[in-house]
């Protein structure tokens, strides 16, 4: 599973990405800076079950801090769009290519309203950041139609003649995009696919727009929140159709970095920190964090950490699932106490965990044991959120 940083240059999409992943990838003031797309990994939270069954955990893929797993999630963040980029337009091929792995897009808007269409600075309010939103989301879907529209006369007729699913054909079609059989039925249902042989640009358009919503859905970082108005935040949230987190990335970054040097104690994601060196800090410092913290106190935390979980629990769905070895003592094979913490689709079975763990472990899948209910479960069995799961396998 990945996310995929999107947006118009210069709103700040390099600093979310180091705030959230703590990389350190380049930022400044001018349009494409980011040229290679950067990669990261940054954290999800979710209650450690150790403190359920009363055990010291020992962690491998997932750190836990106070009780918190931390389960890592890929970051791309990738060059500032244009409008026109499906054209070629800017970095705009480099930058849909880079998109085709993303499970998710997190959408990074100057909600200030402070940078035009290109990137370039602008007094704050100039900009009416709604339209960033509508330009993307058409470049998008253009690039998913462009690579629709060639050969579909040809692909449709063979689907209609020899009886075979145009899911299943535009599926092989936009495999490179991460996109899936299961989400393209899932959109042709939601549109009216009566003859696709006699579709025209319109109709193929509308199906790659509810394709990119099936396959590539997207949550809107509304950055630079603490620069905007209330209102021009409210109605920035009124005027489009997606999840809205309100965001300031530059504080995330400075809170992250003055937690690391040892100056504040910081949980990402919470609503304060504590100085703890005060002797240590500079009149420039001082004054910087007041800034933030009374940033904390307006939006209740800096908004990158949640807009990442609610990418990673709301828009992809995911549970977390701890599968173990000896459902007794928590362990696996080496002795480690909840050893793995994985992120599983909503509606997971236990076979789908075992085949997560290992292709093996699917393929001769016998049973599962629920580790808190202490009971037998089968291969069907729905997963939940939080579960510790044994699985039980042949040779």
């Amino acid at each position: 599973m990945e996310l995929g940083l999107v947006g118009k240059p210069n709103v700040g999409k390099s600093t979310f990405f180091n705030a959230a992943t703590e990389g350190n990838a380049e930022i400044a003031n001018y349009p494409f800076t980011t040229i290679d797309a950067n990669r990261g990994v940054t954290y999800v939270r979710s209650r450690c079950p150790h403190l359920d069954f009363g055990v010291e955990c020992n962690p491998r893929n997932s750190p836990c801090r106070n009780g918190v797993r931390l389960i890592p999630v890929e970051v791309l963040d990738v060059a500032g769009l244009v409008p026109d980029a499906h054209k070629g337009k800017g970095l705009g091929n480099k930058f849909l290519d880079d998109l085709r792995q993303a499970s998710a897009l997190i959408h990074i808007v100057d909600v200030s309203g402070a940078t035009d269409f290109e990137g370039n600075p602008l007094p704050k309010g100039s900009h009416d950041p709604a339209e960033d939103v509508k330009f993307l989301e058409d470049e998008i879907d253009y690039w998913i139609t462009g690579i629709l529209s060639k050969d579909w006369q040809k692909i449709t007729k063979q689907a209609h003649l020899q009886g075979k699913k145009l899911e299943r054909m535009l599926a092989e079609k936009l495999a490179g995009l991460g996109i899936n059989e299961h989400q393209i039925g899932a959109a042709l249902k939601k549109v009216d696919n009566d003859n696709p042989m006699n579709w025209k640009e319109e109709e193929i358009f509308h199906l790659a727009r509810t394709i990119r919503k099936e396959s590539k859905p997207i949550l809107i970082a509304a950055n630079k929140a603490d620069q905007a108005t209330d209102e021009q935040i409210e109605r920035f949230i009124e005027a489009v159709d997606a999840p809205v987190v309100p965001t300031c990335a530059e504080a995330e970054l400075a809170l992250r970095r003055a937690a690391r040097a040892g100056l504040i104690e910081y949980i990402p994601g919470e609503d304060h920190f504590r100085i703890l060196k005060p002797e240590s800090l500079n009149d420039v410092q001082r004054k910087a964090l007041k800034k933030i913290e009374d940033l904390l106190a307006r939006f209740g935390s800096t908004g990158v950490q949640e807009a990442v979980e609610t990418a990673v629990f709301k828009l992809l769905k995911r549970i977390v699932v701890y599968p173990v070895e000896d459902e007794h003592h928590l362990t696996d094979h080496d002795g480690r106490v909840l050893p793995d913490a994985y992120l599983m689709p909503e509606g997971s079975t236990a076979r789908d965990l075992a085949y997560k763990v290992h292709t093996e472990l699917g393929e001769h899948f016998i049973r599962a044991i629920d580790a808190r209910e202490h009971r037998v479960i089968g291969a069907d069995h729905v997963l939940k959120n939080g579960d510790v799961i044994k699985i039980v396998a042949g040779r």
